[in-house]
């Protein structure tokens, strides 16, 4: 398994920077952050600073959107930080949620996301696309590769993961509710004739090392309000007795609104809805060999890289405890 970390781009950069520095000394391999250009500064200006302070740490938003970027743009980002630094980047992708909610936009279609990871994976590679009946290509790329991983939960956006990414990210650590998305990818790869292997699962969530559980708990509820965005739009869809697991649906009955304000942060009251339970489940928490457990567990179902949200008061005792004995555990 591998590891990386994932971070809100809140000023000053340099701590982004140096945070993503420390993980690489540590043995982390992926240095992801959040991509909602209202809430936090620009992800793809500090990328190019990390990508220049660092030696292989691969780097890439978690997630972007179809709906916030020019195609083109985002292509050409991506393969200039290619260029520059090597083939050092990777694109998370998603329908999006507070990139577009806090400017008054709904997510985008799964076909809108679908053509979207085609028209900029093909860009950045050097090859023509079809954009407006206009024929495109950037002349300049030499060997650039850029590989597109979908985050998503219902069946419809599983399907579309199995059918045209490079990789699945899983944004939730509960064993249950990956089986049976992992599960769901693979029969979708299997069924579009392509290698169910090939498609890179990475699980991402929070973490928190330590033995104060209730305090924990208290650090990581925002992870259960974030992922509660996405749900709601699931039960909207398919009702509460669809095809979505109860171990993902279940838990936001009490759920009443959402303030983007207090987004992906310890406090967030708008995440007084989500029950321990669903904090112990999303999340990992406790002494180190909890987390090697449920790593364990999670590498089992197939599970390739595991991200970790780092927004809590102990980032740099979760991150240093990590490198020192967690990940060594996974991946000798």
């Amino acid at each position: 398994m591998e590891f990386g970390i994932v971070l809100q781009t809140d000023p000053p950069a340099s701590d982004v920077v140096r945070l993503m520095k420390a993980a690489e000394d540590r043995g982390f391999r992926y240095g992801w952050t959040f991509d909602s250009a209202v809430l936090w500064q620009e992800p793809f200006v500090i990328y190019s600073r990390i990508l220049a302070e660092t030696s292989s740490l691969v780097v890439g938003p978690m997630v972007t959107s179809p709906g916030t970027r020019d195609w083109s743009v985002m292509a050409s980002t991506f393969a200039t930080l290619n260029d520059m630094y090597g083939n050092r980047t990777v694109c998370g992708i998603g329908r999006g949620d507070s990139a577009h909610r806090v400017v008054g936009n709904p997510p985008s279609t799964l076909a809108t996301v679908r053509d979207c990871m085609r028209v900029v994976r093909d860009l950045a590679e050097g090859r023509e696309v079809t954009m407006n009946d206009t024929a495109v290509r950037i002349p300049w790329v030499r060997g650039g590769r850029l590989e597109m991983w979908m985050a998503g939960y219902g069946p419809k956006a599983l399907k579309t993961v199995g059918e045209h990414a490079d990789g699945f990210i899983l944004q939730c650590a509960d064993p249950a509710i990956g089986r049976w998305t992992i599960g769901a990818v693979r029969e979708a790869a299997r069924a579009a004739g392509r290698d169910p292997g090939g498609i890179t699962i990475c699980v991402a969530a929070p973490a928190y090392v330590g033995d104060d559980l209730a305090h924990q708990r208290e650090q990581l509820r925002w992870f259960g309000g974030m992922v509660g965005n996405h749900v709601a739009d699931l039960v909207a869809r398919y009702g509460d007795s669809g095809p979505v697991p109860h171990e993902l649906t279940d838990y936001i009955r009490a759920r009443t609104g959402y303030d983007y304000s207090h987004h992906g942060r310890a406090g967030n009251p708008s995440t007084d809805f989500v029950p321990d339970e669903i904090v112990d489940r999303f999340c990992l928490l406790g002494p180190a060999p909890s987390h090697v457990a449920r790593l364990q567990e999670l590498a089992e179902l197939g599970v390739n890289q595991f991200a970790l949200y780092l927004m809590h008061d102990q980032r740099e005792e979760t991150l240093s405890a990590y490198g020192s004995e967690i990940i060594g555990k996974l991946t000798s």
